[in-house]
């Protein structure tokens, strides 16, 4: 797919197939622009018009893909430093995670539960490996702590 991407009509095209597929952030979406041969000079009009026009949208991107990661098991911290990676400001990613819905204490259950089969750490060795296992994924310690010593997540 090497096509030229040397005039807005192209660009525009590139970018709404692109955003066909999935939602995209305004970074990412230049990033793949950029990677097929469109200048930044073009690439930022276009950019400004599918936004203008609500096909490109950051707040639908944030949406999308914290429902997609939390659903594919992963916690707000790792979620967040995707994000973060992704060029999104940090102020709405919390945003959007505070607004996300996600019970995050009931999914990191659900992820605990299919992992270990709901078997609490009987010594410090199995404690440690479940406690990195979840943290990796994006967990709080805190969280991890309360769910691994059977208290309440109500709180989450």
């Amino acid at each position: 797919m090497s096509a030229e991407l040397d005039t807005p009509v192209a660009i525009r095209r590139t970018a709404m197939d692109l955003l066909a597929r999935r939602e995209h952030g305004r970074v990412e979406l230049t990033r793949k622009l950029r990677q097929r041969g469109a200048s930044d000079e073009l690439i930022e009009p276009e950019l400004d018009r599918l936004a203008q026009e609500g096909l490109l949208s950051e707040a639908r991107y944030l949406e999308s893909f914290i429902r997609y990661r939390s659903g594919s098991g992963y916690g707000p911290a790792r979620i967040r430093e995707e994000l973060s990676q992704r060029g999104l400001a940090r102020a709405d990613i919390e945003q959007a995670l505070r607004e996300s819905g996600v019970e995050w204490g009931e999914r990191m259950r659900e992820v605990w539960q299919r992992k270990f089969a709901g078997q609490r750490p009987h010594d410090p060795r199995s404690r440690a490996q479940q406690t990195r296992f979840l943290a990796y994924r994006g967990f709080s310690m805190d969280m991890i702590g309360r769910l691994l010593s059977g208290r309440d997540l109500d709180d989450y």
